[in-house]
């Protein structure tokens, strides 16, 4: 998918950078190496999610900086776990999306494309210093598609990290492994990956290949990342129990059985505004195969209250974190982030303790 653009008044601008990853076809074509769409793009026009332009035989991000949404968010609301339970990130989206979801809830910035001559342009520099201000203890790229801030991440996270801050993307996963790598150098600690259903349904529904997405939550692990998996359980494409089945045995193959697991409530927007919520029944019955297959931490989100959003300890059962909705009411896991009670240890990166 490509748009013609009038391109060279663009290249003076702050939130037009030089890609980090392309490739030099012949003398105008090039291909971007960000994510497994890579796709070819021609001079003056823009790939697949609209955010990089071939200018002058050479590809360029034009979202650079350029935020759409700024807000100092919990950590559980990533949603994030196992990862500083208890903090907040100063959390940014830019434009645009490289999957096609019907069902995106944060549809009214992923599924615009950039209007680079408007842009509203936030330094890293400047995040970094509204980190603080927010009182927040690190950053968070999420609300669209966060690959598609690349080149601005790579310059934000080492920034960050030297101010004591952490580093967060939530993602759907369809990255190149390159990307992956240069995220890790740049500093990122933390990555969620969004897995959208079945091969069948995420090619459907999404435009992409679920392989790629399972093979990069394998090369997170490797690569030391904190990792996470959400599952949005949508009625009628992919609440079915195969499914289901096929979502835990991948998760325990690529991630581990100590990875969280969450599977979380559909809530009817965008095109598919008039399909019922999934029912707490469907999310209950995930939640038990997966554990019967070996998923120690399994989790129900979207559903302020349910017992399966609190962490319990795999061994004796002790209740570790009480949660309420992104709210954390207690944390009983000790410095040294075992179990209060029988010693075990728990897979969670710096508890925020009261």
């Amino acid at each position: 998918m490509v748009t013609k653009t009038n391109s060279d008044p663009l290249i003076t601008l702050k939130n037009v950078h030089r890609a980090a990853l392309w490739q030099k076809l012949d003398e105008n074509k090039v291909r971007c190496g960000v994510c497994e769409r890579r796709c070819v793009v021609s001079p003056e026009r823009v790939g697949f999610c609209k955010t990089r332009m071939n200018i002058r035989g050479e590809l360029y991000t034009v979202v650079y900086g350029d935020i759409t949404s700024l807000s100092a968010n919990p950590i559980e609301k990533k949603p994030f776990f196992h990862f500083w339970p208890g903090s907040h990130a100063l959390t940014v989206g830019t434009w645009s999306c490289n999957f096609t979801c019907p069902w995106c809830q944060n549809w009214d910035i992923s599924k615009y494309e950039p209007h680079p001559l408007d842009a509203n342009y936030i330094s890293p520099e400047k995040l970094v210093n509204l980190t603080f201000t927010e009182k927040c203890q690190g950053t968070s790229i999420s609300f669209n598609e966060p690959t598609l801030l690349l080149e601005y991440s790579l310059d934000l996270f080492p920034l960050a990290r030297r101010k004591g801050l952490y580093n967060t993307y939530v993602s759907n996963g369809y990255m190149t492994a390159e990307v992956l790598s240069l995220l890790k150098r740049a500093g990122m600690d933390a990555i969620k990956f969004d897995v959208k259903g079945s091969g069948e349904a995420v090619k459907k529904y999404c435009g992409a290949d679920v392989d790629v997405v399972w093979r990069n939550i394998g090369e997170a692990k490797k690569l030391g990342l904190h990792v996470e998996v959400v599952f949005l359980m949508i009625p009628d494409v992919n609440d079915d129990e195969p499914t289901i089945r096929d979502v835990a045995s991948r998760h325990l193959k690529e991630a581990g059985p100590d990875t969280p697991l969450h599977f979380t409530q559909f809530y009817p927007t965008y095109q598919m505004i008039d399909r019922n919520p999934t029912s707490v029944q469907a999310l209950e019955k995930a939640h038990k195969i997966s554990r019967e297959m070996g998923v120690r931490y399994v989790y129900i989100g979207n559903i302020p209250g349910h017992r399966y959003e609190n962490t319990y300890c795999p061994r004796c059962e002790n209740l570790l974190v009480k949660r309420r909705g992104f709210d954390i009411v207690r944390i009983f896991v000790t410095e040294q982030s075992s179990c209060s009670k029988c010693g075990e240890s728990i897979p969670m990166v710096r508890p925020l303790l009261d």
